[in-house]
């Protein structure tokens, strides 16, 4: 049983990210006397550090927990009702912290964005969690929250003009200013590791329906060229968080009972605009992205980050269309006010969170995707605190 000593514990946070984790509850929930959360990492001094540095109260709780060390992990765990993840990659420093939550019966956040080992944790833990009362929730951040919030409420929109969900929804980059964060590249880089240690894996890397066991749905595209997409009339290019976000989406369709229909096809793309300048931009963003599987990476690295500033200078704005079979359109747009792998990142988790604790306390346990879990609860929590907007446009 999940004890009730802290509300949240926010595992990791001298890292980049976590310390925004941290900073954003201290900042946001200073005043609610009602949020009892912590401080969690390997370091006491390093944790004293950060809390002095975010401005967080002096007696804010300090938890020392270390992925190496699983009995230092379940201790943290056991004092917990929910325990914000942010040290990846997952598939290295997660297993032990996942099973501890699932063993206790307490909730889970994080940032995740490895498939492979999603799909193995689904399989390992999912019967345990359901029987515990764990609530385990993968990807909070802007891998897959604002894409898989983004095809549900063009869903939504699709059943008021056409009477029904539409078996086939496009997500579309439209702009974004900001890196992706450095654990995201360091998780990718694992990924590619454990595929060419063991390539048995890259089909299931390459499945959409990777996080559905059991449901195979039908040929999606692969989104992995330049394109011109004729019903929007521009150039797409490949996008290199589709691999983790439409898997996501596939799973949220199959978790609330498949609304979009087992026939739901969905794919992402980053659009650059018409014409020979369009086609140019797209080619080189395609080949920007093989240079990334290939290469180490030029942005920042695990606990590394932007400065405050362009923090505060990044967004991203997001386009979801739903097609009716008579060529109807139903669009969306989903915009963030911060960077996406840092600034927004580390209020979408947080919300999540406080989401789940709050405002959806009847959802069951099990292994769940943000949007499938909370849905138009969360969606307002994210207007709410978070700086996202959901607009439907003509």
């Amino acid at each position: 049983m999940a004890s009730s000593k802290f509300d949240i514990v926010v595992y990791g946070a001298t890292g980049f990210t976590g310390q925004l984790v941290a900073e954003y509850l201290a900042a946001h929930y200073k005043g609610d006397a009602n949020l009892k959360w912590a401080m969690a990492g390997r370091s006491r001094d390093k944790l004293a550090s950060v809390r002095d540095a975010i401005g967080a109260p002096a007696d804010t709780p300090l938890i020392v927990a270390d992925a190496s060390d699983p009995a230092s992990l379940k201790a943290m765990v056991g004092q917990a009702r929910s325990v914000i993840s942010t040290v990846g990659p997952y598939q290295l420093y997660g297993s032990d912290l996942l099973a501890a939550c699932v063993e206790a019966g307490v909730d889970y956040f994080d940032l995740c964005g490895e498939p492979l080992w999603m799909r193995q944790m689904i399989e390992t833990h999912e019967a345990a969690a359901k029987a515990s009362g764990a609530r385990i929730v993968f990807s909070c951040g802007y891998d897959s929250v604002p894409f898989e919030l983004g095809v549900f409420y063009a869903q939504e929109e699709a059943k008021k003009m056409f009477g029904a969900p539409a078996n086939r929804v496009k997500g579309r980059v439209r702009a974004m200013k900001g890196t992706l964060s450095g654990g995201t590249a360091a998780s990718m880089k694992a990924t590619f590791v454990a595929t060419a240690r063991d390539l048995s894996l890259v089909a299931l890397l390459r499945n959409p329906f990777a996080l559905t066991p059991g449901f195979e749905g039908p040929k999606q595209p692969p989104g992995n060229k330049p394109i011109f997409d004729e019903e929007l009339n521009s150039w797409t290019a490949p996008f290199v968080m589709a691999t983790i976000n439409t898997r996501n989406v596939h799973r949220s369709n199959v978790l609330m009972g498949f609304p979009y229909g087992r026939d739901f096809v969905y794919d992402e793309m980053v659009l650059t605009g018409p014409g020979e300048k369009g086609e140019e931009t797209a080619k080189r963003a395609a080949a920007a992205i093989n240079a990334e599987k290939m290469g180490p990476s030029s942005g920042p690295k695990p606990g590394e980050g932007p400065s405050k500033e362009e923090r505060e200078n990044g967004f991203y704005d997001l386009l979801f269309v739903a097609f009716a079979p008579d060529g109807r359109q139903a669009r969306a747009a989903v915009k963030g006010d911060r960077d996406p792998g840092y600034g927004s990142t580390s209020k979408m988790i947080s919300e999540c969170a406080i989401c789940l604790l709050r405002d959806t306390p009847e959802v069951p346990a099990g292994i769940w995707t943000p949007g499938a879990a909370m849905g138009h609860k969360l969606i307002k929590r994210l207007v709410d605190h978070a700086g996202l907007t959901f607009t439907v446009e003509k």
